[in-house]
């Protein structure tokens, strides 16, 4: 069984402040903050949350990498991302996962292409994150 903990490291109110802030930052196209921002939370997370917020970030480094013109390193990223987010969709704390992948994964076929695209993607939230899980053991 999983429950959502305030870990003495980090209290709820600033993870839950920081992951808006992130998300904020992401949907701004800031994604080098987006970034330093998540990674914030990601440090003192453990499984499940671990590889959810890794895939947010990488998301949010390879939009980084495209925006300065590092195709190499946008596919890389980018990659990683729809990689460790499968665990999570379609949706995970109140994050709707399956619609960011989806977008990502059309945004990369396209960088792999060549082609060019409009907007980056947005993630939308289905409802508030509730914070980092700790796994209690039995």
């Amino acid at each position: 069984m999983l429950v959502h903990l305030d870990r003495g490291v980090m209290p709820g109110g600033e993870q839950r402040a920081l992951f808006e802030r992130g998300i904020e930052l992401f949907n701004s196209e800031e994604f080098f903050e987006c970034h330093e921002v998540l990674e914030e939370i990601w440090t003192h997370s453990q499984q499940p949350d671990r590889w959810f917020l890794q895939a947010l970030i990488h998301f949010a480094v390879g939009f980084h990498h495209h925006g300065r013109g590092n195709r190499n390193g946008a596919t890389r990223q980018l990659g990683k991302g729809l990689r460790k987010i499968q665990e999570y969709l379609p949706e995970w704390d109140g994050v709707r996962t399956g619609e960011i992948a989806g977008d990502v994964r059309e945004r990369l076929d396209a960088i792999e292409a060549g082609e060019t695209f409009a907007e980056y993607p947005k993630i939308s939230q289905a409802g508030p994150w509730p914070g980092l899980r700790l796994p209690l053991r039995s």
